[in-house]
């Protein structure tokens, strides 16, 4: 009899455990994540810029102006959901924000682009995934704040909100110019 119980004893515990690991995570911000890159310089590059295979952008060529490099696909909901506080930052001047096209194909970028607009001051193409490792990226959207002397200074994974801009963006890029 306690053979039959033993399995059903050990899925009750298990649930258990499980349950109180999400009730103690609830309400908690997991969206910026601690990056080793922080405060450390960009992660070297050398990609294409969409619709230019051979226009190759180096992360030497972006150092001199802070920039957001914000990670997006045409595949990715949550990019979509982001985009229009992305293309209000990028319409404010307030700071040059980078695209990185992640793991996508070119025809489906462009026809995004021209679905919900183009923001960015330029797209880089990595169809690949290839430079995402360097950067710790594992999906999208994924935003990195980089300074002028190329010094990564934040990172949020999901969606950016105009909140997000005001309280995190902003403060960071003042602290640090």
């Amino acid at each position: 009899m306690m053979s039959r119980l033993l399995p059903l004893l050990a899925f009750i515990a298990l649930a258990a455990l499980l349950f109180v690991g999400v009730r103690m995570n609830s309400g908690k911000d997991n969206s910026a994540i601690p990056s080793p890159l922080i405060g450390k310089p960009a992660p070297e590059f050398s990609l294409p810029v969409l619709n230019q295979e051979n226009r190759i952008i180096k992360t030497s060529d972006l150092k001199g102006r802070p920039y957001l490099l914000n990670v997006w696909g045409s595949w990715c909901p949550a990019c979509q959901i982001e985009h229009p506080v992305i293309s209000e930052l990028a319409r404010s001047g307030k700071l040059k924000v980078v695209g990185y096209n992640y793991k996508d194909e070119t025809d489906a970028a462009n026809k995004w682009l021209q679905q919900f607009g183009n923001p960015y001051d330029l797209i880089l193409f990595d169809d690949s995934g290839r430079v995402a490792l360097d950067w710790g990226i594992y999906g999208a959207p994924e935003t990195f704040l980089i300074d002028a002397k190329g010094i990564v200074r934040w990172k949020h994974v999901g969606p950016i909100t105009p909140e997000i801009i005001e309280q995190e963006i902003l403060p960071a890029l003042e602290s640090k110019q």
